[in-house]
């Protein structure tokens, strides 16, 4: 059921623009967050629905159980994972109560900075207007400030550009010398092409700096469950990782996903397939407005900016919501040049695709070129 604090379409906007979820409940078109459409199947809530009682009723395993069961489905030692009440939870315990100082290329995904204390957090700006990370630049000024804990996502948000396998390698070497944890953030690694080729998890052994960050919520679609995890071979690491967390930090249901999960790897490895054959369309189409700049995307969602001569990024965000009722990200709350002139657009389905794009040409009232 909608929350109606709101009575017009015009206020509906100003008051989801400052919700952190539930849109369901709202009725309009969600091109913001950036989840799997494709996953979970739906056998997975008939299991729920079957298990509901004992689901709701009785207490969940602990930590070392669900590093288990996550230990099956990415084929890694328990001993190496902490689990998290989504990935959130693990950059709080991180950013907050672990790193020093903590150094972050922007822009970037804005947790690991906000949940960091005061004066501890150094932003490096990426290659502008690229976006591009330069990773010997990035480890000197690491190493030049005494970071000991670095963080990239890959592929990044906003951005949605991967950094490549060997650079990630050449930084967490660099990194090492200096006593520096390397966090990757793979959030949104599987819908990039040959996730399984370019992720560090299956060599995490050889980076004794490097922790792979994961929610799970994006890739397999399940953001109100709330499951993330930490990989590392650095044990100190782990465990001061695995001390911040409580001991029932993950629910019934977000337990039984984790014991279903193993059955479905076809499915879930065709659900990404999909998701990308639905995001290269999107891109080819928004490549087409004329005097848009439109990044080539890594994960499920666009990055993209606007032609000079429409209106802000803020403005053509709320009128794409007050007229066609979808809603889009400007870059805003980003640190970066020129963030009022850029856009996020999350990939949906190939309809819902087209509809966006047709809405978003009509309210800038412009053109598309022929490709």
């Amino acid at each position: 059921m909608s929350q109606n604090n709101y009575k017009t379409q015009s206020e509906k906007y100003d008051f989801l623009s400052g919700q952190h979820g539930g849109y369901y409940r709202h009725n309009f078109i969600d091109h913001a967050y950036l989840y799997n459409l494709y996953f979970p199947p739906e056998a997975v809530f008939t299991n729920f629905k079957d298990q509901i009682h004992d689901l709701v009723l009785n207490y969940p395993v602990a930590q070392a159980a669900l590093a288990k069961l996550i230990g099956k489905i990415i084929d890694q030692p328990a001993t190496r994972i902490v689990v998290g009440n989504g990935a959130s939870e693990l950059i709080k315990i991180v950013s907050c109560h672990i790193s020093g100082k903590l150094i972050v290329p922007v822009p970037s995904f804005n947790e690991y900075a906000n949940a960091a204390p005061s004066g501890q957090v150094i932003e490096f700006p990426l290659e502008f207007p690229s976006f591009q990370l330069d990773v010997d630049k990035f480890a000197a000024v690491a190493t030049r400030v005494k970071a000991n804990v670095a963080v990239v996502v890959t592929p990044n948000n906003p951005t949605s550009m991967l950094i490549p396998k060997p650079d990630l390698i050449r930084l967490a070497k660099k990194l090492e010398t200096h006593d520096c944890m390397l966090i990757i953030d793979e959030s949104f690694l599987d819908f990039a092409e040959n996730p399984e080729q370019i992720s560090l998890e299956p060599e995490i052994e050889n980076y004794p700096n490097v922790a792979i960050f994961k929610s799970m919520s994006k890739a397999y679609g399940i953001c109100g469950l709330r499951i993330g995890y930490m990989l590392t071979a650095n044990s100190k690491f782990a465990e001061a990782v695995r001390n911040g967390v409580h001991i029932w930090n993950v629910n019934g249901f977000a337990e039984e996903f984790l014991r279903l999960l193993p059955a479905y790897k076809q499915e879930f490895i065709e659900s990404c397939k999909q998701v990308r054959v639905d995001r290269d369309s999107l891109y080819k189409k928004l490549a087409g407005i004329e005097g848009m700049t439109v990044f080539k995307p890594d994960a499920n969602f666009i990055f993209c900016r606007l032609p000079d001569y429409v209106q802000s990024a803020p403005e053509i965000t709320k009128k794409l919501f007050t007229e066609y009722n979808m809603y889009i990200k400007d870059c805003v709350g980003k640190t970066q040049p020129d963030s009022d002139r850029y856009l996020r657009i999350a990939s949906r389905t190939e309809a819902e695709n087209c509809q966006l794009v047709a809405a978003l040409i009509d309210i800038m009232d412009l053109k598309t070129v022929e490709a």
